[in-house]
């Protein structure tokens, strides 16, 4: 066999071996354009029959990893366990310190992707209630720790009994997932996905700030459905002015509704905390997961997901007296999903790239990659972009009102569910789920 050609093929086989291996270990970037245009020619169902098959060993080094990480969290109970305390610094520009404490929750089955329904009671939410944090999980358990314990090696978390399975059965549904926890003015409020009779719908429920018991009343009914559970669903409560609420609510995969404004379905709205009346704000969102009210600019703030592609963070001016459309479905940076008829979309006039040129707001910022964008918030001058499938804070640095100065990238390996930011200690209350746990972020 002729040498130069023999090289050439051991050389070919190296390199797939190695691309499998990243792939299939998991140990990769999820933003790296070699190993995305990879699993972009190499179906899904090919890579895990091959992990499976062939890379076993990665496979169960990464699972004994998580395992170990299981173990730990389960023999400490509700201490809320210390089990990472490291300092970073990000191109010499940001340096930080984080801290990991350990959450009682479950944790994500990412073997079954994330997709998988059972999943969808494993992503879990938080707020800073006064001197404490409170969490809930995907599953409706609530516990509390003293934030001042985040100085500590543990936060000695403890449980708050609530009445949502009691609401659930009198209400003859079940909980499908918990969308969103947020405090103010002396009540928590939580979205919720319930499922009745095959359909899926997002409610706002609320109950008296208690560290005891928590009974839950129905605020607020969207009376928007979907048939069997949607994750299109939003749900993200955010503060905002004259006494109003802001929620997010998701299209529910009804195309068509995200553009018709007597459907509340790809929709953000304000709600009045006494009267519960809504008023509609934007329109022409997909799938919203992030949201903030910039009140000092009076700017409504928000991220969602795009389809395959196009994560966006959108301003809604408010000074501009107009309801704000955003284009969804028919303008977007995102593609159909691989799995998906293209002419599903081609034949309505759906996923066109423009938005300026149909009429609608240009997203802020877009990602393509899509980064799995979930909460956002603003602090000074920057806005904090949280995700799941980056595994990643995004910290963007806005000079005058429309311009980014900077983009930087905060690599945590873990996806990230939920962000808080408390200006009493300085830190960043992160919510990591891959093995749910309390993550504090303070910039040194």
């Amino acid at each position: 066999m002729n040498k130069k050609f023999f090289f050439t093929l051991v050389g070919a086989f190296l390199i797939c071996f190695i691309s499998f291996w990243i792939i299939v270990s998991g140990g990769y970037d999820k933003q790296n354009k070699v190993i995305l245009f990879l699993k972009k020619i190499v179906p899904t169902s090919i890579v895990r029959e091959v992990r499976d098959k062939f890379f076993f060993i990665p496979k169960l080094r990464d699972r004994n990893k998580f395992l170990e990480l299981q173990l730990a969290k389960y023999e400490q109970k509700l201490n809320g366990n210390l089990y990472l305390d490291k300092d970073e610094s990000i191109n010499n520009k940001y340096n930080y310190n984080l801290k990991k404490f350990f959450l009682p929750f479950l944790s994500l089955d990412l073997s079954s992707g994330w997709q998988a329904k059972k999943n969808s009671v494993r992503a879990h939410y938080l707020d800073v209630v006064d001197e404490n944090v409170i969490v809930i999980s995907g599953e409706g358990e609530t516990i509390f720790f003293k934030l001042e314990n985040i100085n500590k090696k543990s936060l000695n978390q403890k449980y708050i009994s609530n009445n949502l399975n009691n609401i659930f059965n009198l209400r003859d549904s079940k909980l499908a997932a918990i969308r969103d926890l947020f405090y103010e003015d002396n009540f928590i409020y939580i979205s919720v996905v319930e499922l009745k009779n095959n359909k899926s719908t997002l409610n706002i429920y609320r109950a008296k700030k208690s560290l005891d018991f928590l009974k839950f009343e129905i605020f607020f009914e969207s009376n928007e459905n979907s048939k069997g559970y949607s994750l299109q669903t939003g749900g993200r409560i955010e503060s905002f002015k004259d006494n109003k609420i802001l929620l997010s609510i998701g299209y529910l995969n009804k195309y068509q509704s995200a553009q018709d404004k007597n459907s509340l379905a790809g929709k953000i709205i304000s709600i009045n905390k006494e009267t519960k009346k809504h008023t509609l704000m934007s329109l022409g969102h997909r799938n919203p997961q992030g949201l903030f009210f910039w009140k000092e600019r009076d700017i409504i703030i928000n991220s969602e997901h795009g389809p395959f592609g196009g994560d966006e963070i959108n301003f809604n001016f408010l000074k501009e007296e107009k309801i704000k459309n955003f284009g969804w479905p028919i303008s977007s940076y995102g593609v159909p999903y691989p799995s998906q008829d293209k002419n599903f979309y081609e034949s309505r006039g759906y996923l066109k790239k423009s938005h300026n040129e149909y009429g609608f707001i240009e997203p802020f910022k877009y990602f393509t990659p899509s980064i799995g964008i979930s909460e956002i918030i603003q602090n000074n001058n920057s806005i904090y972009a949280s995700s799941l499938r980056a595994e990643s804070i995004y910290i963007l640095e806005i000079e005058g009102e429309k311009k980014i100065s900077s983009i930087e990238r905060l690599k945590f390996g873990n996806r990230i569910r939920d962000l808080k930011y408390d200006e009493r200690f300085g830190v960043f209350l992160i919510l990591f789920e891959n093995v749910p746990s309390i993550g504090v972020l303070k910039f040194i």
